[in-house]
């Protein structure tokens, strides 16, 4: 019997259906409260994914959030190949668009300031830090390979119009290094959230919503709790992620 190598999963509470590698690499929490973070601005709108794996960002934003249409790109040939087939499985294919090429040559595909919003969950993780997995295509997903930081903010930059929002999830440990790079390309951090996994616990992920072409205080919005002491989702996480 032929070794299954991928999955079928459903997010039941946005009513989508999607295939994922089973070694390779898979959707976390992240997307899912990166897209309810974005929540209302997407409605209407027009959308890139910087990073899309699976494409869930994509269907998400679509099919749940109102926007009008999404791009999701995505460097890995298998992956963006399995964003396509999850995109006509949902039967989306009107409203969202995977590209396979790597984000870097993405100047030369849409001119400047071509998309409404643009939200990326990026490689958390610098080259060669924490640990490495055995399983193809994981790593991808986690190393920055050949874009950073920088070259993902800046590409974000580029595409969004003026006045546009820029969304990203990221990991606390480099919070200080987002905000300089930000800062750098003159990008105002406009909302900022950490994500806990429980209460008293340190922050797990951060989400930040970025404007260009326009100055704006920060707010700090509360925290997001994730878990209760007991395991269940706290209120919040339970309305973003149901049965997830």
């Amino acid at each position: 019997m032929p070794k299954c190598e991928e999955t079928v999963d459903e997010l039941r509470r946005y009513g989508l259906t999607l295939k994922q590698p089973r070694d390779g690499y898979r959707y976390s929490l992240d997307p899912v409260l990166l897209c309810a973070f974005a929540g209302e601005r997407a409605r209407g709108k027009s959308v890139v994914d910087l990073g899309s794996g699976c494409a869930i960002m994509p269907l998400l934003l679509t099919a749940h959030y109102g926007a009008k249409s999404a791009v999701g790109v995505e460097f890995q040939p298998s992956m963006a190949q399995l964003g396509e087939r999850n995109v006509a499985m949902n039967g989306l294919e009107s409203a969202v668009r995977v590209v396979a090429d790597d984000i870097l040559n993405l100047r030369s595909r849409f001119p400047v300031s071509s998309f409404d919003l643009v939200l990326s969950n990026p490689p958390f993780r610098s080259p060669f830090t924490g640990k490495t997995s055995p399983k193809a295509g994981r790593d991808a997903g986690r190393h920055e390979t050949t874009a950073g930081l920088n070259e993902f903010l800046s590409v974000a930059k580029y595409l969004v119009r003026p006045g546009g929002s820029i969304f990203f999830v990221y990991h606390p440990s480099r919070l200080q290094e987002f905000m300089v790079a930000a800062g750098e390309l003159k990008l105002a951090v406009a909302r900022l959230r950490m994500v806990h996994g429980t209460v008293g616990a340190g922050a797990r992920i951060f989400l930040v919503e970025l404007k260009k072409g326009r100055k704006c205080d920060l707010a700090v919005e509360p925290p997001l709790v994730i878990y209760r002491g007991d395991g269940s989702y706290d209120d919040e996480a339970e309305q973003i992620l149901g049965e997830f």
